[in-house]
């Protein structure tokens, strides 16, 4: 689990997206940010948070808040999953876990009593300044977007 909270300062990233373009947190500077860690795309859970997040963006976009998601799959599965789902954000494909293992979000997991190591669900609400305003570790997949606004 995340050692990040309300009130730290967002630690610096550098990624590149489903289409190969880089993305930094700085490219946020000045704008509020929701960062969304999944474990793995076109998965159920994955696949309910990300369209509960795209079906809500404009009203994201109306309160000053840009949207991107991250995991550690290849660029081409997130290119895959952002045209099936028609998502209108961004999709950090961090195939090396640099983004993931800033944010502490990589770790100990169990599923269906097997223990692994896998990304945790979680998502940061970030502030104009880069300050982490919230951290949601019980994210609700089918209804995310209304945790956040």
């Amino acid at each position: 689990m995340t050692s990040l909270q309300k009130g730290d300062k967002a630690p610096q990233f550098e990624a590149k997206d489903q289409e190969g373009n880089t993305i930094r947190l700085s490219d946020y500077a000045g704008k509020k940010l929701v960062l969304f860690f999944y474990p793995k795309a076109s998965t159920p859970g994955c696949t309910a948070e990300a369209c509960n997040l795209s079906d809500n963006y404009a009203s994201f976009l109306s309160k000053g808040y840009d949207v991107l998601g991250v995991s550690a799959d290849s660029a081409k599965r997130q290119q895959n999953f952002k045209n099936k789902y028609e998502l209108p954000y961004p999709l950090l494909a961090d195939e090396d876990k640099t983004v993931i293992e800033a944010f502490h979000v990589w770790g100990p997991k169990k599923f269906m009593g097997r223990e692994y190591d896998g990304i945790h669900r979680t998502t940061f609400i970030i502030d104009e300044n880069g300050v982490i305003e919230d951290v949601i570790t019980k994210v609700k997949t089918k209804d995310h977007a209304a945790q956040i606004l």
